[in-house]
């Protein structure tokens, strides 16, 4: 049966932070608000589908590790490296974002060509904004 992703919920620790991160993160990646009331927020790319929900209370306090079973990060592809390039400068420097492992950089050993800047979110969830280049034929 084929099938597509559809969405994703990510659980986050402080919505009064989280949120306003995760709006101005979507609205620099160019995806649409779809909801945004009562301290839950969704956006969409048009096939895909991400919610951002505040962590129950009696869930809070665990901490969030990348490593721990469940969510490792969320990836972004863009169209060019230029691209990772200028949100490095223009959403990560402006807010005090520092990029993870040494990016942006290539990564030969993903795919040839594979340009990417990681970076971690209020809760420390990492997130990569990436380009991966066509493949030849």
């Amino acid at each position: 049966m084929p099938s597509r992703l559809y969405h994703l919920q990510v659980n986050v620790g402080s919505p009064g932070t989280a949120l306003p991160f995760y709006r101005d993160l979507f609205r620099y990646l160019e995806w649409r608000s779809i909801h945004d009331e009562g301290g839950v927020a969704a956006f969409s790319d048009g096939g895909v589908n991400i919610w951002l929900i505040p962590t129950e209370a009696s869930f809070g306090g665990r901490g969030f590790h990348r490593k721990g079973t469940g969510l490792n990060h969320l990836a972004f592809r863009v169209d060019g490296r230029e691209e990772v390039d200028r949100f490095r400068e223009r959403f990560m420097a402006p807010r005090g974002l520092a990029p993870l492992y040494d990016t942006p950089r290539e990564f030969p050993e993903y795919t040839p060509g594979y340009y990417a800047v990681f970076f971690e979110d209020p809760d420390r969830i990492k997130l990569e904004v990436v380009h991966v280049p066509p493949r030849a034929r």
